[in-house]
C-alpha cells in the first residue's frame, strides 16, 4: 500500500488503535454488569471472555491472508464496522429471550472477530507509509494509543456508571463510535492493498523470498522468540505483580494499584523506545530496554512494598516499550507485499503468550512462591540477549541517528 499523506495513514491507525483495545478491554467492566443483568454463571462468564479472546487470537493471521488480496484498507474498515455493530447489537439482546445467553457468545465473537484485523493491518498500513526512517517512532506512537483506548473507555463507562446511567446505552455510543471509525479509515487512508500496489510495480517488487516473503529465515526466526519472551515476560509479571505487593505486606488496596502504575508508564515507554531505536539502533535499543526490564523485576523482588511498589511505573517504561521496536523491525526482514501475514503470526505468537504465560507462572508461584516465580521472569527475559547476536545480521547496519 502507498499513500500520499503518511500522517493520514498514522492518525487513522491510532484512532482505530484506540478503538479497538478500548472495545476489548470494556469487556472487563461489561463481565460483571453483563452477569448482573442476564443472570450468568461464572462458567458463562468465562466462556463468554473466552469467545472474544479466542476469536481476537485464531483470526489475525487469517487477516493478514485476506488482506493480501482485498487491501488492508478496506478489511480494516470492515473488521471496525463488525466490531462497531457487535457492541451495538449487544446493548440491545433482550433479558428475556430464552437464548440471550448464547446471543450474547455470538456478539462477543464477532467483537473479537472484528478487532483480529486491527493489529496487522494497521502495523502493515504504518509500515508501508513509513518505508525508512520514522517507522519506529510511528509504531511506538501507534503503540501509545491502543493503551489511551484501554484508559479512556473503561474509565468513561466506569464514571457513567457512577453517574446512574444503565450500561447499555454508553454501549451504543461506543458501537457507533466504531462505525464511524470504519468510515474514518476509509477516508484517511489511501490506496488498497500490497497486492495491489506489488501488482502495479514492476515484476521485482512481488515477493522473492518465498510464501512469506521473508528476507532472513534465522532474523525472523530470533525475532519471533524474542517476542515469546519480551510477551511472556509482560503479561506473566502484569498478573502476578498485585499478588508480590500483597506479599511485602501492601494493602489489597494499594496493590490494585499495581498494574494502573505499570501501563501508565508503559504509554511512555512505547513511544520513547519507539523513537530511541531511531537515535541509538535497533539492537542497542532491546538490549538497553530488555536488561532494564529484568533489573528492575529483580529489584521489584528485592525491595521491600513501598520501594517496590514506586519503582513500577519505571519498568512499566522499558517492559512495555519494547514492543514498539519489535514490531517495528518486522519492516526490516519482511518483503513489503507479505508483511500483512507476517505481521499476523506476530500477533498470534504474542495472543498466545498472553494465555499461556499467566497459567505457567501461576503454576510456578502456587509451587515455588509468587517472589521466586516473579524472579523466574526477570531471570528468563535476559535469555533475549543471546537472540540479538543472531538478530543483528539479518537486519544489516544499525547505525546510530543522530
Amino acid at each position: 500500500m502507498s499513500t500520499s499523506s503518511p500522517k493520514r495513514a498514522l492518525t487513522a491507525c491510532c484512532a482505530a488503535h484506540s478503538l479497538h483495545d478500548g472495545l476489548s478491554d470494556l469487556t472487563y467492566v461489561l463481565l460483571p454488569l453483563l452477569a448482573q443483568t442476564f443472570g450468568l454463571s461464572l462458567a458463562q462468564v468465562g466462556m463468554i471472555r473466552a469467545a472474544h479472546r479466542t476469536a481476537m487470537a485464531a483470526f489475525q493471521i487469517p487477516a493478514g491472508l485476506v488482506a493480501e488480496r482485498f487491501g488492508e484498507r478496506n478489511l480494516l474498515a470492515a473488521g471496525t464496522f463488525i466490531a462497531g455493530a457487535a457492541f451495538v447489537g449487544l446493548a440491545f439482546i433482550d433479558v428475556n429471550h430464552a437464548s440471550a445467553f448464547w446471543m450474547l457468545l455470538v456478539a462477543l465473537f464477532f467483537a473479537g472477530l472484528g478487532s483480529a484485523v486491527q493489529h496487522p493491518l494497521c502495523s502493515t498500513i504504518i509500515s508501508n507509509a513509513f518505508p525508512d526512517a520514522g517507522r519506529r517512532t510511528a509504531l511506538g506512537t501507534y503503540n501509545l494509543f491502543g493503551d489511551v483506548g484501554k484508559f479512556a473507555f473503561g474509565g468513561l463507562l466506569s464514571l457513567l456508571l457512577l453517574g446512574g446511567l444503565s450500561w447499555q446505552g454508553p454501549v451504543v455510543f461506543y458501537g457507533l463510535a466504531g462505525m464511524a471509525t470504519a468510515a474514518a479509515v476509509l477516508f484517511w487512508v489511501a490506496g488498497n492493498s500490497s497486492a495491489a500496489t506489488a501488482t502495479a510495480k514492476h515484476a521485482d517488487t512481488k515477493p522473492s523470498s518465498g510464501g512469506w516473503g521473508i528476507r532472513s529465515k534465522r532474523g525472523f526466526g530470533a525475532l519471533c522468540l524474542i517476542e515469546i519472551i519480551d510477551s511472556s515476560t509482560r503479561t506473566g509479571f502484569l498478573t502476578l505483580i498485585a499478588f508480590l505487593m500483597i506479599d511485602k505486606g501492601l494493602s489489597a488496596g494499594w496493590a490494585a494499584l499495581s498494574v494502573p502504575l505499570i501501563l501508565v508508564g508503559g504509554m511512555a515507554g512505547k513511544y520513547a523506545c519507539g523513537l530511541f531505536a531511531e537515535r541509538v539502533g535497533i539492537i542497542r535499543t532491546i538490549i538497553l530496554t530488555e536488561i532494564a526490564t529484568g533489573v528492575g523485576i529483580l529489584c521489584a523482588v528485592a525491595l521491600p512494598g513501598m520501594a517496590a511498589f514506586l519503582l513500577l511505573p519505571l519498568i512499566g517504561i522499558a517492559l512495555q516499550g519494547t514492543s514498539s521496536v519489535l514490531y517495528a523491525t518486522i519492516g526490516d526482514l519482511v518483503e513489503q507485499p507479505r508483511l500483512p501475514r507476517a505481521f499476523g503470526l506476530f500477533y498470534t505468537l504474542g495472543s498466545i503468550c498472553g494465555i499461556a504465560a499467566p497459567l505457567a507462572y501461576g503454576l510456578a508461584g502456587d509451587h515455588i512462591g509468587v517472589a521466586n516465580a516473579v524472579a523466574l521472569m526477570g531471570i528468563a527475559i535476559l535469555f533475549v540477549l543471546p537472540l540479538c547476536a543472531v538478530l543483528k545480521p539479518a537486519i544489516g547496519a544499525d547505525p546510530v541517528r543522530i
